[in-house]
Parts: structure tokens; C-alpha cells; sequence
């Protein structure tokens, strides 16, 4: 069984467009733009993060998942929702 992960993360700065978040020694902006689950979210529920392994991240106040790759380059993982008929 694996041991406790000691990575460091914390939500540094957070304003109107999106919130800075410091992954180890790594700053990653967070777009609301890009990343609209979090837009209305609390302050609590946003600075509420887990590092359940090296590249997955977990809000469990909003039960988001994210891989740290889409946040480092959002583009390649666009959001697509196709209506039901």
C-alpha cells in the first residue's frame, strides 16, 4: 500500500478571473474561463484540494477531478457537451 502523499498544494491568490494554485514548487492559473465549475464555488469549496496522486487533483466540496496536464495546457482537453433530442 502506498504511503501518505506529502506534496504541497495551496490555492494562493483567488480573484474574479480565476485562482492561482502552487503545486510543489510549480504556480498553475486556473481560468475560470476555461475552468467554469469553479466560477460561483466558495472560497472554502475552491481552497478545498486534494493531491490523490502526482496528477490527479480533487475538490471534494464540489467532487471535481482534474488531472494537473489540464490545467497546464487546457486546450488540449476541451470541454464538450452535446445536447440530448
Amino acid at each position: 500500500m502506498p504511503g501518505t502523499n506529502t506534496s504541497e498544494i495551496e490555492v494562493s491568490l483567488a480573484s474574479n478571473k480565476g485562482f492561482w494554485l502552487l503545486l510543489d514548487a510549480e504556480e498553475l492559473f486556473v481560468p475560470f474561463s476555461e475552468f467554469p465549475w469553479f466560477k460561483h464555488a466558495t472560497l472554502e469549496a475552491v481552497t478545498t484540494v486534494e493531491k490523490p496522486s502526482s496528477n490527479h487533483l480533487y475538490w471534494p466540496l464540489l467532487d471535481i477531478d482534474l488531472s494537473v496536464e489540464s490545467i497546464r495546457n487546457p486546450s488540449a482537453f476541451p470541454l464538450v457537451s452535446q445536447s440530448r433530442n
